[in-house]
This record gives structure tokens, sequence and C-alpha cells, in this order.
């Protein structure tokens, strides 16, 4: 089977991650597989913040359990977060960015990376506090969150769950 085809049917999400942080070079390679996804119209619509830092990862961690209303931590333990944000303006922002974040959790599978999309980037970064990052992280302009791609290398290897039998549909 192709090596793509192989990797998008495999790809799982990962729950739980080892505490090893990914390298630069790993994770250039996921962000400029996102950056290539296709966007409405090529007009590029989302942004991509890529946190290592392991403050503001947490911080992260704790504005979406909050949304969530819960005293987890919502990104399992992954250490590396990126968030996907996308043009308030755009009528493809959440198409364009569910590209993105669908083409960097494949390129993770590629290169052997655990990846899980964490959804409440949306309330997160619409709350006062969330604006206040974007702000302090140089972001100008009205985005809207879309989600997280959590990153890091795998301590569990999940197995597929059945697929619902009426996913598909022919019409002939």
């Amino acid at each position: 089977m192709n090596n793509t085809i192989n990797d998008i049917m495999n790809r799982r999400s990962i729950r739980k991650y080892k505490p090893e942080q990914i390298t630069r070079e790993e994770l250039d390679i996921i962000l400029q597989a996102g950056i290539c996804a296709p966007t409405g119209k090529n007009r590029q619509s989302p942004i991509l913040i890529a946190v290592q830092n392991k403050e503001v990862r947490d911080l992260l961690s704790r504005m979406n359990a909050q949304v969530l209303g819960a005293d987890v931590d919502p990104f399992y333990g992954a250490p590396t977060v990126v968030v996907v944000l996308a043009k308030a303006d755009s009528p493809h922002a959440v198409q364009d960015g569910s590209l993105v974040l669908g083409n960097m959790m494949t390129a993770a599978k590629a290169i052997g990376l655990g990846s899980c999309w964490i959804n409440r980037a949306r309330e997160v970064f619409d709350s006062a506090e969330g604006k206040q990052l974007l702000a302090r992280w140089g972001v100008e302009g009205d985005y809207i969150g879309v989600g997280n791609c959590i990153l890091g290398y795998p301590d569990e290897e999940p197995v597929m769950k059945p697929r619902k039998p009426d996913y598909i549909r022919y019409i002939d």
C-alpha cells in the first residue's frame, strides 16, 4: 500500500504522551505540511502558533480546561501544541483551518509522532485572556480559533474503533 494512504488509514488520536519534547526539525516538517493544505480560493486564511514553551503550553491547557469545565489536562501531556487560527472574516475559516489540522496530523503519523485535535480553541481565543495572548504574540486582526493540534512521542498504540455500517453510501 502507498505510504501516504497507509499513514492516513493508520493514524489514531493519541491521548498519552512521553514527556520528551519533539525536535524543532520534526515540528518544522509538521508545520510545513500544515501550510501546504488547500484553502478556499488560496486565500490562506489560517495562521499557526507553535508552542513548545512549557509555561505557555500549560497556560493554554488551563484555559482550555476552564472552557471544558474540568480540572484535567486537555492536552493529555503532549509537550507541543499548535494553535490553528483563521481570519474571522473568511467565509472558509473553519474549513481552511480544518484542512491544516488534518495535514499536520497526517504528517505527524508519517514521521512517527502522535497527534490529536483538541477543540475549544474558538472559546479560548474569544475570551479576553485569549485576545490578550494574541496581542502579546503580535497577532493583529480578527481571528477565530479553529483547533489545537497536540504533538509528541506517543506512549500508547490505540486500535481503530469499528466504523459505522452506513458511513459510505454509493449513488449509482
